[in-house]
């Protein structure tokens, strides 16, 4: 019987549907296999292979792009097929296969980079069609609150893959090898949970051609949604980035690396659920910017003579608290159902392509003026451009 069948389930939080604490729960694991490889990789990259900044910056760039083109066939597909389900599968299976990828990649950059993108494309492929599950299985007026339970669920997963990388690396005396096999045993468990715990949605009549992908954006409010989320990700400094710049900045051993991740997760943890829930009564859109709010402080915490570490984590995490699922949270209404999975994958394609841009200038500018000089004119142009979306109010959404 799947998860979803029992309806909506009790919470503190009153009622979440089941379809999305399914959802969750296959994220949860996912991310633990995920997690473990992000942890690692920055060290790996950096301090095993020696790559400099500006090579780093391109790999880093590919790991948040890969996924853009193919966020759009995987929205598409799914709304054409009606089967959004099976198209998330096929993205969660495919990022499963690529964890022994790294196994044969060894210490080739360019193999490593291959590796990448297509686990990146198995992310891509699954992100607009699980988005839409959510919130199709949700009641609008709650759709913030259920997207924060998803991405709590989801950060369960992202704060205890940290941990089991160590843990592995540790018992196999820094094997790297032990971690990707570990990682996709995860990932491999995540995919039979989909296919037994989760629902489908039944998939309404087709949307005419006129209506659809990037006939969406004849819609004002979505479309100035889009411009103005890829003009935010365009000066959004990616994780790996962040958590290299805090290993410098306060001098933490190499060894604890790893651990990083988890200051972010613990707060996005936290935080998920009731920035979800403000979000469905003061607006999406404000608590969308004051995440980036939070970003840009933690950044000039870097920069700055004063600040702990463990502050530039908590804003980091508050950041993801506010802004990952707040934001489809706002757009689903906006979408009609037949496309929804497309709708989302435009929005999400120009946020990865946005970051992956942000992330090889980050490299450039940290080859060229080194590690504050980078994040300050980065943080500079976040903070402009988050005032003129806070002034112009781009979107309001309509419940």
């Amino acid at each position: 019987m799947y998860l979803a069948s029992v309806g909506p389930l009790r919470t503190p939080l009153r009622r979440v549907p089941g379809n999305v604490v399914a959802l969750g729960i296959v994220s949860l694991v996912t991310d633990v296999s995920a997690e473990m490889v992000t942890a690692i990789l920055p060290l790996y990259l950096v301090f095993g292979l020696g790559l400099n900044p500006l090579q780093f910056g391109l790999l880093d760039g590919l790991y948040a792009g890969a996924t853009a083109v193919l966020r759009l066939v995987g929205g598409h597909v799914a709304d054409r097929w009606g089967r959004l389900k099976t198209v998330a599968g096929v993205g969660y299976a495919l990022s499963a296969i690529s964890k022994l990828g790294f196994l044969a990649a060894g210490s080739t950059v360019p193999a490593i980079g291959a590796v990448l993108a297509v686990d990146r494309a198995g992310k891509g492929i699954r992100t607009a069609p699980r988005d839409a599950l959510i919130s199709l299985s949700s009641p609008p007026e709650t759709m913030g609150r259920s997207f924060g339970v998803h991405r709590a669920l989801d950060t369960v997963g992202a704060f205890l893959g940290p941990l089991v990388a160590t843990a592995v690396l540790w018992a196999s005396l820094n094997d790297y090898n032990s971690v990707f096999v570990t990682s996709f045993c995860l990932a491999a468990c995540a995919v039979i949970l989909l296919t037994t715990t989760v629902r489908d949605h039944t998939p309404p009549p087709p949307a005419p051609t006129q209506l659809r992908i990037f006939g969406l954006l004849r819609d004002r409010d979505f479309r100035r949604c889009c411009v103005w989320a890829a003009a935010l990700g365009l000066f959004t400094i990616t994780d790996s980035f962040v958590y290299l710049a805090v290993q410098r900045r306060w001098d933490i051993a190499t060894s604890l690396f790893p651990l990083l991740p988890l200051g972010t997760a613990g707060t996005f943890l936290v935080l998920a659920i009731p920035l979800g829930r403000l979000g469905d009564r003061i607006g999406r859109w404000k608590v969308f910017l004051a995440g980036h709010l939070a970003l840009i402080l933690a950044l000039l915490l870097i920069c700055g003579p004063t600040g702990t570490w463990w502050l530039v984590l908590a804003l980091h995490g508050t950041f993801y608290a506010a802004t990952d699922g707040v934001l489809p949270a706002a757009v689903g209404p906006l979408l009609p159902e037949q496309l929804r999975a497309s709708g989302l994958a435009v929005l999400q394609t120009g946020q990865a392509l946005a970051r992956m841009a942000a992330a090889v200038t980050v490299g450039l500018l940290w080859t060229l003026w080194d590690l504050r000089p980078a994040i300050l004119a980065i943080t500079l142009a976040l903070l402009a451009v988050t005032i003129a979306a806070a002034i112009l109010k781009p979107l309001e959404v309509r419940r």
